[in-house]
């Protein structure tokens, strides 16, 4: 499954940081990438090992609101 994560402002470069660190752990991620300067999330998961609330979860505890996601 590949999603987009729409993230409110994304304001330094170790907000990214934190993301891509999160995601490599998230067990089901298979490739990710952190837009920061348009503060997107594109990432593409095994909906048998992780599925989406679970990832908008871990996104969340990091401190960062999901806008929308398509």
């Amino acid at each position: 499954m590949k999603k987009t994560y729409q993230l409110d402002t994304l304001t330094c470069p170790s907000c990214t940081m934190k993301l891509e660190g999160m995601l490599k752990k998230t067990d089901g991620v298979k490739e990710y990438e952190v837009l920061f300067n348009s503060s997107k999330i594109k990432l593409e998961y095994d909906e048998e090992v992780v599925d989406s609330e679970t990832i908008k979860n871990n996104i969340a505890k990091l401190g960062f609101e999901v806008l929308k996601e398509k």
